[in-house]
């Protein structure tokens, strides 16, 4: 049996002293003859109406809308001067321009545009006002090389640049994609090799070739070699025709049309990349460069791509970095051309591997023994790689070229004198990233302020308050 009891006998049920809560609600209601403020009436042709057009979205200037350049009287950022420097010519690669600073001028084949750099040498172009580079004794030698290199199969030029971290190597890599392109040759330049195995793009089995195959990676590269080398790939053609995924290309197609239609459809690009290095393997009329930054993450045993069995899949059972071992071990070579490749010893993730060690001659950051693991295969995709180990610091004349250069460029806080120079110098050990990143870019801080003896203020005077 259920009891309904009523407000008031419940009151009374409680005890004494404890309030009851009026069961009738009550609110604050506003003074006779005026009406309540958050009542807003929004009557067309009113006041309120045209307050509240006049704030409206579309009326709030500074908010949603920028200001036309054309209504400033003064501009309020000044640009900066361009550095004046001689432009990368391959004819100014002689001894008399060791330690001279260059600049890489902008063109529309632009291979910093197009295949783009390192991280870090990204953020330095970003700070200068004009891309550059310091020409070095070993940049002179690297050109040699490719000179030799214009008439000999790929395969007898096969270099990996070596050296401690911050040397340089990076530089004089785009340094040499920058001499090639600028003689004409066919330029292939891969500026993060670890892109292609730390499962950044999507991979495919293919049971014609029992690899994965990465098709939007292969589109991307199709894309950027054909808008670098665009004029050379029109002079060359096909062999043999090409019939796949319903799309056929007869025998006679240039080779620039051939890497369009692969940069326009991933299902076939895979394919499409494959034939155009076939066919680049097969002309004697251009030479080829295939330049590889961060060269060791393809030499690691195991790539952070999985099967479907979430195992690691090895680098040589994906199609791209196949093609890169295949190339640097020789099995597969251009008639005219070189190839190169850069170390990286700073990722912790892709570290220089025992195969690349013993076949270069260098000593790692970690002691090595004959009994630590190899794997076989690696160790023949590494046979025949030569060392061309680059200086580990700049030498005077060339930190010098790169101080002034950054000076010139409103890029120190600090007075640019002989003494400062020589104090960053000496605090980089010359190694030439420590001396612009820690050295140059570090007084970017600001320098010790210089308190003048006669100011009226003590407090600033140090051993004085």
């Amino acid at each position: 049996m259920v009891l309904a009891l009523s407000r008031a006998s419940l009151c009374r049920s409680l005890p004494q002293g404890t309030a009851c809560l009026p069961s009738v609600r009550t609110y604050a209601n506003s003074p006779p003859g005026q009406q309540g403020q958050f009542k807003i009436q929004n009557v067309k042709g009113s006041r309120k109406s045209k307050v509240n057009k006049t704030f409206s979205r579309k009326n709030r200037i500074g908010a949603f809308r920028s200001m036309n350049p054309s209504q400033l009287t003064v501009p309020v950022l000044q640009p900066r001067p361009s550095l004046s420097m001689p432009s990368f010519k391959p004819e100014l690669m002689t001894e008399n321009m060791i330690g001279q600073v260059v600049a890489f001028n902008q063109t529309l084949n632009d291979p910093i545009k197009y295949f783009g750099t390192p991280k870090n040498m990204l953020l330095e172009f970003r700070l200068l006002s004009q891309r550059c580079s310091v020409i070095r004794n070993i940049t002179i030698l690297t050109t040699e090389e490719l000179n030799s290199a214009a008439s000999e199969p790929s395969h007898k030029t096969r270099y990996v640049l070596t050296g401690p971290s911050g040397c340089g190597k990076s530089f004089l890599l785009l340094q040499a994609v920058q001499y090639c392109l600028a003689k004409e040759w066919i330029v292939i330049y891969i500026p993060r090799a670890k892109t292609t195995v730390n499962s950044t793009t999507t991979h495919v089995y293919d049971l014609r070739t029992q690899t994965y195959l990465q098709p939007n990676y292969a589109q991307q590269t199709l894309r950027r070699i054909l808008e670098v080398n665009s004029a050379n790939l029109q002079t060359l053609t096909m062999r043999d025709g090409l019939s796949y995924e319903r799309r056929s290309f007869s025998s006679g197609t240039t080779l620039a049309q051939l890497a369009s239609a692969g940069s326009k459809d991933p299902a076939i690009s895979s394919v499409v990349l494959e034939t155009l290095l076939t066919e680049l393997c097969r002309q004697s009329k251009i030479p080829v460069l295939l330049a590889v930054d961060d060269f060791q993450s393809i030499y690691n045993q195991k790539t952070s791509y999985r099967d479907p069995h979430f195992s690691a899949i090895r680098p040589y059972h994906l199609a791209i970095p196949r093609f890169i071992l295949e190339f640097a071990s020789g099995k597969r070579s251009f008639p005219k051309g070189a190839i190169i490749g850069a170390l990286t010893a700073a990722d912790p993730a892709f570290p220089v591997t025992n195969e690349l060690m013993d076949e270069l001659g260098v000593p790692g950051v970690h002691p090595r023994s004959p009994y630590s693991k190899r794997s076989k295969i690696l160790q023949e995709y590494a046979r025949g790689l030569r060392n061309l180990p680059v200086p580990t610091e700049f030498s005077p004349r060339e930190a010098a070229s790169v101080f002034e250069t950054w000076m010139r460029d409103n890029a120190l806080t600090a007075p640019a004198n002989d003494e400062l120079f020589l104090a960053k110098y000496t605090e980089s050990a010359g190694n030439p990233k420590a001396f612009v990143w820690q050295g140059i870019l570090g007084t970017l801080e600001g320098a010790a302020p210089v308190v003048n003896e006669s100011t009226s203020w003590p407090q600033l005077r140090e051993g004085r308050i």
